[in-house]
């Protein structure tokens, strides 16, 4: 059996979400300290107890995500649970950074912290939306976007067979919605996103982390980890910091991802953090 870990993104966050885990495990609560002391943010609060107004602000999702991730990772290992490899679905990228070593634990934190500031504040101003297009190929969804007159949409997520997420502005999103139901997609469905994540709407904020990504040491991969860029394994010729700044202006590829973890012979999936919507990405791949 070779395992493979699975990390979500934003849009997978919940109130509550953690608790249990924190509950049961002294690994999981030191996990919590350790990112409250690095951030001086009250993650455990805001995850827990928080409205889900507060925790679903880009600079709270982000932060509270990838702790609950690294707090199960921490349960894992005690657990003896290893993977062959990983990936991450847009900021779950950064848990698998820091499971293979690549990224530093307090580095990565701080780096998510701000990645989460600069998504939320520099953002251009208007309405922003997300959305699922469920029954729908990737020409089909480009289709639906070029039909679009309302604004700026794009296809900014390719998850699965069958899936893939729109992003832009909010009448052109739900332009889009109206159109690809008319084309015969099984559903539409809004995300709990706060931006057009994924397009060059976030240029801004691509400049500001690449910024604080020079500052930031990457270390050698102890375990594979298949990048959201293009579906490939990181390699020692990838340049990882201008990876990462691009990540967040340029589509997702989680589709792809998944088959490079399949073709690697992967065939136990363990989903390290909030909700089991990756788990049903690999199930749709593996048809």
């Amino acid at each position: 059996m070779k395992i493979g870990f699975l990390f979500p993104g934003q849009g997978s966050q919940s109130v509550g979400m953690g608790k249990d885990l924190y509950d049961e495990h002294e690994e999981a609560r030191d996990i919590y300290k350790r990112v409250k002391n690095i951030t001086g943010v009250d993650v455990a609060d805001i995850s827990f107890n928080g409205s889900e107004d507060i925790l679903n602000q880009t600079k709270n999702t982000q932060l509270c995500i990838l702790t609950m991730s690294l707090a199960m990772l921490a349960v894992l290992e005690k657990k003896g649970i290893k993977a062959e490899a990983s990936a991450g679905l847009s900021l779950g990228e950064y848990s698998a950074l820091i499971y293979s070593k690549a990224l530093d634990f307090e580095q990565g934190v701080k780096l998510v912290q701000k990645r989460g500031e600069y998504m939320q504040e520099l953002v251009p101003d208007g309405e922003w939306l997300m959305a699922a297009i469920l029954g729908m190929n990737e020409e089909q969804v480009q289709e639906v976007c070029k039909r679009v007159t309302a604004g700026f949409v794009v296809p900014a997520n390719f998850n699965t067979v069958g899936q893939i997420v729109i992003s832009g502005e909010k009448q052109a999103v739900e332009q889009a919605e109206q159109i690809a139901n008319e084309l015969g997609a099984k559903k539409v469905r809004i995300l709990k996103t706060a931006g057009p994540f994924h397009t060059i709407k976030l240029t801004q904020a691509s400049i500001a982390l690449r910024k604080k990504l020079e500052k930031v040491e990457f270390h050698d991969f102890k375990t594979p980890v298949v990048k959201n860029i293009d579906g490939m394994i990181y390699t020692s010729a990838d340049d990882i910091k201008d990876i990462l700044a691009r990540h967040i202006i340029s589509p997702v590829r989680f589709d792809k991802s998944i088959k490079t973890m399949l073709d690697m012979g992967i065939d136990e999936f363990i989903e390290v953090g909030p909700g089991k919507t990756l788990s049903g990405f690999v199930k749709r791949m593996k048809g």
